[in-house]
């Protein structure tokens, strides 16, 4: 199978030199997609110094591209050991480094490899020794694991073990798409705290450039930078930030590049993360989260667009702060397209005991809230702000907040409207995506609106080739 057998053999001879504790054989490795090959692997122990000295098991896989394609490493824990998920381990056990994202036939070789491994755990120690009771509930979930695998368990089952927080509840989050928008979320994301790994999916042909390298070089904790799709599998949350950057000479043309880029994301995307919350960035936001409705078959209630967040935020900050208009604030809405066609809407309706000075309140009310909107124009959205308000959607969705923010989500039955478009709405999120949506008060003008543009967005995602 071994497309250059010579050159794989003389290197694992060397390998078993200077290793000889390692033990090679032949196995069935099964990658993230199912498929299956047979593939030399080897595994053992590596001395690493973090104080005192610790063997680090390991188990390495060679590809049969080798030396052309990096092996695939994983951490290989005893019952009394416990993955600690840093830098360059995942959850999984799988091994992240810097020398296998730049490996290089003939100058990368399997001992320089082991050799990086061994300096990277002796600033990040991978494994920690478990107590007894630890180690107790470790063997028993390795024993329902078996079981599941023999089948003799049911996977359904909702029965935890432990009681502690497993591999199940690891919050990882993929930004797909390496752009200024890609970047800038990653960096908000990650400096939000909420998840434990970030992964940036860079589609974009050719070596890392611009921020990418730079994020390779000044490697952030927690942060994987891939081109394979694999590596978002298990997300809670994935954000999609790409847009075509195609020679299209209409804004339908545009679109429609839009449409086919994701055509090739999506899909796989949903076949790694079952479960995930998709979250667009990219644009037109409405229409795009539509698009990634229809590709993924999802629930509505797990796709959802970026939408007017970032504009709500900020006219809720300028009302409470620059306003003082603080119980204003608390019922404020931007709803409906991301953009100029903006609306503003309220959630609560009780202004005052009589008719009266229901009026005047609500005199009141718009006064202050156009002088806010006012404010608000002009201010644009940098990537860097967008990034801001996809880390605050994210934080909410993977801590299962259930605060209300105006995201992008399925309108239809929404105002009496029977088209299926994405406009912002206050929607509470939670882990699951969209809980519920929040009631608006009524007002035939701000219905008016919606409905119109709904109806052109409809318009336009009917001309669209899916």
């Amino acid at each position: 199978q071994y497309k250059f057998r010579d050159l794989t053999i003389e290197e694992l001879k060397n390998v078993s030199k200077t290793y000889p504790n390692f033990t090679f054989s032949m196995n069935t490795y099964t990658f993230k997609d199912g498929s299956q090959k047979d593939l030399l692997n080897f595994s053992g122990t590596v001395p690493v110094k973090y104080g005192d000295f610790y063997n680090i098991p390991i188990h390495v896989w060679i590809l049969d591209s080798h030396p052309f394609a990096p092996p695939i490493c994983f951490l290989k824990p005893t019952v009394n050991m416990a993955i600690s998920v840093g830098k360059h381990v995942d959850a999984h056990g799988r091994i992240y480094l810097p020398y296998l994202q730049n490996w290089s036939h003939p100058k990368s070789t399997v001992i320089g490899l082991i050799k990086e491994m061994i300096a990277k755990f002796e600033e990040e120690l991978p494994l920690y020794s478990l107590s007894s009771s630890e180690a107790a509930r470790q063997s028993e979930l390795l024993s329902y694991i078996a079981k599941i695998t023999a089948g003799e368990t049911d996977m359904k089952s909702k029965t935890k073990l432990g009681g502690g927080k497993t591999e199940g509840c690891f919050n990882k989050i993929t930004v797909v798409g390496a752009g200024d928008l890609g970047i800038a979320c990653v960096l908000a994301v990650a400096a939000k705290g909420a998840a434990d790994k970030v992964v940036l999916l860079d589609l974009s042909e050719g070596a890392a450039k611009g921020g990418t390298m730079d994020l390779e070089i000044f490697a952030l904790p927690n942060v994987e930078i891939s081109k394979d799709f694999s590596a978002s599998a298990d997300s809670k949350v994935v954000v999609l930030t790409v847009n075509s950057l195609g020679n299209a000479q209409t804004y339908l043309d545009v679109i429609q590049s839009n449409v086919d880029l994701f055509r090739g994301i999506i899909p796989a995307i949903s076949h790694y993360s079952q479960n995930t919350v998709l979250l667009v960035a990219s644009h037109p936001v409405e229409v795009m989260t539509y698009v990634s409705w229809k590709l993924s078959a999802f629930p509505k209630s797990r796709v959802i667009g970026v939408g007017a967040n970032l504009d709500t935020e900020r006219f809720q900050y300028i009302l409470t702060n620059l306003l003082k208009a603080e119980t204003l604030a608390k019922d404020a809405w931007i709803i409906g397209e991301q953009g100029e066609d903006k609306v503003l809407s309220w959630t609560s309706c009780n202004l005052a005991a009589n008719q009266t000075e229901a009026m005047a309140a609500r005199n009141s009310r718009e006064k202050v809230a156009n002088r806010a909107m006012e404010v608000l124009k002009g201010k644009g959205q940098r990537s860097w702000s967008v990034a801001l308000s996809v880390a605050d959607l994210t934080d909410s969705m993977l801590k299962d907040k259930r605060k209300v923010h105006s995201v992008s989500t399925l309108a239809k039955g929404y105002c009496n409207m029977n088209s299926e478009v994405f406009l912002s709405l206050p929607c509470v999120l939670g882990t699951n995506g969209v809980i519920e949506m929040v009631k608006l008060e009524e007002d035939p003008l701000v219905q008016e609106k919606l409905q119109s543009g709904a109806g052109s967005i409809h318009d336009l995602q009917q001309q669209l080739k899916l």
